[in-house]
């Protein structure tokens, strides 16, 4: 009977349109299901409350929040982390002593009668949030790894070979993992693992900020960071050199790409190791930002049949993503696009895409020569790092060619100088350079919890910039507050703040060999470019980020 429930609402989904087939494969439950068994929540088209929200109401079951699982006492030590984590259940004992099975998919009847055989036939199945549950299972687990970090006693350091066999074990082989998975799963963009000598220290950069998480416990520091080396395939005996490498594999549900640094330090070997999600979201222009006369101007730059358009910004900025974005908006059947970056982070299909590689003789500046034989329509250059690739690329532009490329500088119009000092003739630049997009990340106010209040004369006071960016007193802003979701920081996700700087005539004047980029700034701002502080105080007022935010990332011109 629960089986032929469970059918009716695959049924009930597909009739109303909220299943979404992955990458033309059937949903999990057809007769062609999909080898990589897709959860059932991860094939529609519904946000996670609202699969909850559907679930409920479908099998007539309890919904249960975040602030009840948090409230609960967690029964999650019976059961294994990766079994949790792959399933999405949360068991909890509410206040009244009822023993409660937070689910995400009550069509999963295996999960459940896994489940009923721990906690015993009288369990509360209740529907929850894949979300929700995930935020409950990070809570839980940390915890218990702070309580099993105290416990614990570190381990002696050992010989190269028995590093190797440690590395090669068990423990470190799970607790490695299970780092990656947490990473992943807390939408961590990078993992920091520093020894120091009161220990090691574990940091995931969330939204752009780090954040500590509890350390690897139970296991020999250099032993963590002897497997994260053999899963990049660098050599673990070196420890006086840096070494980068790369890997690919599968965390809990979540196909990623790792780049991996290793630093010597004065307390042992520090490891960054980078995320890349293979799944993430459709590249599309509107879920960048950008403001409607920018996005304008934009797609005005992309029509152009030759010429450069930069993007400029510094590391961590969202540089890639838009220039992918950009990237997915020309690929078209009609256009060959070749592409050379340092690492490939987004693949599009229908884009030839090359990763340099510096030991074999594949720069920037080899890979941009040969493309031009290649007879593309548009080119991008990962990144002007050195004159070479700056004059390769600015002789493609001039040869027919639309050339998306990156910069590191303050300001749109700052990327004209830098250009000019990269060697760049300015009549070369004055010909090719067609437009330059500065940008910056905020973090974006969690929906959840974000409060209203009124700006008063003490915040003026405590920050005089707010007057400078055109607040006035009285005026409502959101602030963060802090809950269960977005882990007490108050911010949720990011957005980017834009500057489009669109090369006229007027502007083209002033490129000299001895340009003044305030001069170009000052000119554009007084022709209508909308500054980053423009963009980011509009986004203030729409209520997605907050002015703290803005001030922390831009500078008051």
């Amino acid at each position: 009977m629960a089986n032929d429930l469970s059918v009716r609402f695959v049924d009930y989904l597909r009739q109303n349109n909220h299943l979404t087939p992955i990458d033309g494969a059937a949903d999990r439950t057809g007769p062609g299901a999909d080898v990589r068994q897709l959860k059932l929540w991860e094939v529609t088209s519904l946000s996670p409350t609202e699969f909850a929200d559907e679930a409920a109401r479908f099998f007539a079951l309890g919904r249960l929040t975040l602030q009840d699982m948090t409230s609960a006492e967690p029964l999650v030590g019976s059961f294994s982390p990766r079994f949790l984590r792959e399933t999405m259940v949360y068991p909890c004992r509410a206040a009244d002593g009822t023993i409660i099975l937070a689910v995400v998919d009550p069509t999963d009847q295996a999960t459940l009668r896994a489940a009923q055989i721990v906690l015993g036939a009288g369990i509360d199945v209740k529907v929850a949030s894949s979300e929700d549950v995930a935020i409950a299972l990070n809570n839980s687990s940390s915890a218990e790894e702070v309580e099993a970090a105290d416990a614990t006693a570190a381990p002696r350091e050992d010989d190269i070979e028995s590093l190797r066999d440690l590395a090669s074990g068990a423990p470190v082989v799970r607790a490695v993992n299970d780092l990656i998975e947490k990473a992943v799963e807390l939408r961590a963009s990078d993992i920091h693992i520093e020894p120091f000598s009161a220990g090691l220290m574990v940091r995931l950069r969330i939204d752009g900020l780090l954040r500590p998480v509890a350390a690897l416990s139970g296991v020999l520091p250099q032993a963590v960071v002897s497997r994260i080396k053999i899963i990049a395939n660098l050599n673990i005996a070196e420890r006086r050199l840096p070494q980068d490498g790369a890997a690919r594999l599968r965390a809990g549900r979540t196909d990623i790409d790792i780049r991996v640094a290793i630093m010597p330090t004065q307390h042992g070997e520090s490891a960054v190791i980078r995320i890349l999600p293979k799944d993430r979201g459709l590249l599309v222009v509107e879920k960048l930002g950008f403001s409607a006369p920018d996005e304008g101007k934009l797609r005005r730059l992309l029509k152009l049949p030759h010429g450069m358009v930069v993007i400029t910004g510094p590391t961590g900025s969202g540089k890639t993503t838009t220039l992918a974005t950009i990237l997915s908006i020309l690929n078209e059947p009609s256009r060959k696009i070749l592409t050379i970056e340092d690492p490939v982070e987004y693949e599009i299909p229908g884009v030839n895409q090359s990763q340099i590689k510096p030991a074999i003789g594949l720069t920037f500046a080899t890979a941009l020569r040969s493309f031009v034989r290649q007879d593309p329509d548009v080119i991008m250059v990962g990144e002007i790092r050195d004159s070479e690739t700056a004059h390769v690329a600015v002789h493609a532009a001039l040869t027919g060619h639309l050339v998306l490329t990156t910069l590191h500088t303050e300001t749109a119009a700052a990327a004209v100088p830098r250009l000019l000092d990269l060697g760049v003739e300015g009549y070369l630049l004055r010909s090719v350079l067609r437009g330059v997009i500065a940008q910056r990340l905020v973090r974006q106010l969690c929906e959840r919890c974000k409060t209203a209040r009124p700006l008063v004369a003490a915040d003026f006071t405590e920050d005089p910039r707010l007057a400078a960016l055109g607040f006035r007193a009285e005026e409502i802003i959101q602030e963060p507050c802090g809950c269960e979701r977005c882990g007490g920081t108050g911010y949720r996700g990011r957005l980017g703040v834009f500057e489009l700087l669109e090369l006229s005539n007027e502007l083209r004047e002033l490129i000299g060999e001895r340009t003044d980029g305030l001069k170009i700034d000052t000119m554009a701002i007084r022709a209508g470019m909308t500054t980053m502080l423009d963009d980011g105080v509009a986004k203030c007022r729409a209520g997605l980020t907050s002015p703290a935010e803005i001030l922390r990332v831009a500078t008051v011109r």
